[in-house]
């Protein structure tokens, strides 16, 4: 069964919210969209609506942390990144303050809000920032499972979720460990090393691949930053070539992590799959992922020229 990443993220605080009286939520006007409204109909004195001021509530939230407390400030991705990056770099990082950024309807698929709302650029942004762990579920469950981890992670957070339902991904019985990848299918032709609602995509392509003969693995990285540079470097290492997979720019998240990783520690040619440079569009999902190429066809493409085999 799928559920939406921010459904489970929903339910997830509104538990966190019982086991910690520490939490904090913070919610600039999108409280119903990305769920974190249910927190503050069971727990309205730890829920502080700021309205449309994603500046003004990351500083209220870096002041909220500074008094002991574990802030978790909700907006669309675009929103809490972009818009409040003053905030995030001065008031939260340079303070190593424990301020949690949940930015939802991240990537592509964002009920046709257009460029102004899809965010391609947040897992580089927040990457770059000193200190920031940075996380991308791939699925309802680990999304659940982090949110719920979230006051334990040392330091600013910046956790992104998909709007949409995802397929399930992890395995029965899995537990996120942060900064460790998983891998969810062997191979020794390529390695898929995907992230976030890309790696449901890159099980597909690899079940597509095997029947073309190609044996595909699949490492999803929840954990951006820091990268398990050990898993990465091992997939790689068993395999002919590598593709990175995220539904994001192409700059600076996912595949350039791991070409930095791999030009020091094992070097190879990495192929990435993810947007071109340049910004989201308006559109039905499907027809905007294959026509940004980020969807499982692009996948299975850049594998195929990846290993010589046609596919362009």
């Amino acid at each position: 069964m799928t559920v939406a990443m921010r459904d489970a993220y929903g339910e997830a605080l509104a538990q966190l919210g019982g086991l910690r009286p520490d939490v904090v939520v913070l919610d600039a006007d999108l409280g119903n969209s990305v769920r974190c409204d249910g927190f503050g109909r069971l727990y309205s004195d730890r829920y502080i609506q700021v309205g449309i001021a994603e500046q003004n509530m990351v500083g209220v939230a870096a002041g909220l942390a500074a008094c002991g407390l574990v802030p978790v400030v909700n907006s669309f991705a675009a929103f809490a990144v972009c818009r409040a990056l003053d905030q995030i770099r001065v008031s939260v990082c340079q303070t190593g303050l424990p301020v949690k950024v949940v930015g939802s309807y991240s990537g592509l698929a964002v009920s046709k809000g257009g460029s102004t709302h899809a965010s391609v650029e947040d897992i580089a942004v927040m990457r770059a920032l000193p200190g920031m762990t940075v996380i991308v579920p791939g699925d309802a469950e680990e999304a659940a499972q982090v949110t719920r981890m979230l006051p334990d992670i040392p330091g600013p957070v910046y956790l992104r979720l998909y709007r949409n339902a995802v397929p399930p991904v992890v395995p029965a019985g899995y537990r996120f460990r942060p900064g460790k990848a998983v891998l969810l299918r062997p191979g020794t032709d390529v390695a898929i090393v995907s992230t976030g609602t890309m790696t449901a995509r890159a099980l597909e392509a690899a079940g597509r691949l095997a029947g073309r003969g190609v044996g595909a693995a699949v490492l999803h990285v929840p954990t951006v930053k820091p990268l398990d540079e050990e898993a990465v470097v091992d997939v790689a290492a068993r395999c002919r070539a590598v593709v990175t997979a995220e539904e994001h720019s192409v700059i600076g998240g996912l595949g350039a992590a791991v070409a930095e990783c791999l030009g020091e520690r094992h070097p190879m040619p990495v192929h990435r799959v993810g947007v071109p440079d340049r910004f989201g569009e308006s559109g039905p999902d499907d027809e905007l992922l294959a026509h940004l190429g980020v969807d499982e066809a692009a996948i299975e493409r850049r594998v195929l020229a990846a290993l010589g085999e046609g596919g362009g």
